[in-house]
């Protein structure tokens, strides 16, 4: 049997028929899309979260929303001082050298009260000072009387007790001009201003801080912070008070640190503490802080949740409990019916076998609720 098959070529022109409908839409466009997109492997990339996705779209075009690269996140910025605010040695002189100018200044008024004449006629007899009529109080004398005063007020003014553990940072004009850290009698300059700091590696108790646990619950921690000031000029030019930053770098890291509460595992409590102390300390040194350790000593549960979390406390115990209870009531039941049938001392089919489990089960748990656990 033979088949024929007929090809109809189409006509060169446009075919005749219905004309088409005018567009809907004036201005809409098509898009090819690749055939790979429609047949992804199970390998490929993860695809962008649209909480970090860049969404954009042509108006007016029908064009679909299209996702770009999530944006880069930004990391946490570190506080900066300036470059230049560096702790030096400031320029002082030893004690003697204020000494011998003060004295040297109160020597000049003495000379100077002696020619004018104005010293008490004792003071030039036990002085065995030659007799001198006084010129009187000219403006030569005033004048005298001025350098020397000014000498003996610069000499002994200036004179100060450096001790151990303690340094001055020295300014002037609001200007960084040195930090002393030496000991004993020295002479400062009497025009800069002094601002005592305490160098020597101390130890912090803070006050119950707010904190969070692993699962976001409210906690109160008391912490012990080991620390010193490294650079004296920071930690006093740097900011208004380097004690209370201190303090709030510790109550940042307690709140990005989960904190365990007490009865936890070691390993726990050392990771927190490595934590929060590379926290503090990252964020304290900036400022000449220097931190060895942040240790949490007590934690304990907010005011505002204390009662629910001991609630929920006990609930977990008697759970557990009563799990152990029923744990050890089947283990009794089980070997209660596996000796009476292995001896042979009662044949069971599984409907007597039921009833016994049942009513060994319930005579087992009556027994532990009066004796107790």
């Amino acid at each position: 049997m033979s088949t024929t098959t007929s090809h109809t070529s189409e006509p060169d022109g446009p075919a005749e028929g219905p004309a088409r409908s005018a567009r809907l839409i004036q201005n809409e466009s098509t898009t090819e899309i690749p055939v790979h997109l429609l047949f992804r492997d199970d390998s490929s990339p993860a695809p962008v979260p649209l909480k970090h996705a860049v969404v954009s779209r042509g108006r007016g075009t029908g064009e679909q929303p299209r996702l770009g690269h999530p944006a880069a996140v930004t990391p946490r910025p570190v506080p900066r001082v300036d470059p230049g605010l560096v702790e030096r040695p400031a320029r002082v002189l030893p004690g003697v050298v204020g000494v011998l100018a003060g004295a040297c200044g109160a020597a000049g008024c003495a000379a100077t009260s002696w020619w004018a004449g104005v010293l008490p006629p004792l003071v030039p007899a036990v002085l065995r000072l030659p007799e001198h009529a006084g010129a009187g109080l000219g403006p030569a004398q005033w004048a005298a009387y001025a350098g020397a005063g000014a000498l003996g007020l610069f000499g002994f003014g200036g004179l100060a007790r450096g001790r151990t553990g303690r340094a001055w940072v020295l300014g002037l004009f609001g200007r960084y001009r040195g930090t002393v850290r030496r000991s004993g009698l020295l002479w400062v300059n009497p025009l800069w201003l002094r601002r005592r700091v305490d160098v020597r590696l101390r130890h912090w108790r803070s006050e119950p801080m707010p904190a969070v646990d692993a699962g976001g619950v409210a906690l109160r921690v008391v912490v012990l912070v080991v620390w010193r000031v490294r650079d004296t000029a920071r930690a006093t030019l740097g900011v208004e008070d380097h004690e209370r930053y201190l303090r709030e770098c510790v109550e940042a890291a307690l709140a990005r640190v989960p904190v365990e509460m007490p009865g936890g595992t070691k390993g726990a409590t050392d990771a927190t503490a490595e934590a929060l102390t590379r926290l503090v300390a990252s964020d304290a040194a900036p400022v000449g802080l220097e931190v060895f350790s942040v240790q949490p000593l007590r934690a304990e549960y907010a005011p505002e949740v204390a009662a629910v979390m001991h609630r929920r406390r006990i609930a977990a115990l008697d759970a557990q409990h009563r799990a152990s209870v029923l744990t050890s009531v089947v283990d009794s039941v089980e070997d209660t019916v596996t000796r009476l049938t292995t001896r042979g001392l009662v044949e069971l089919d599984d409907y007597e076998r039921k009833v016994l489990v049942k009513d060994l089960t319930v005579a087992f748990c009556a027994g532990r609720g009066e004796t107790g656990p």
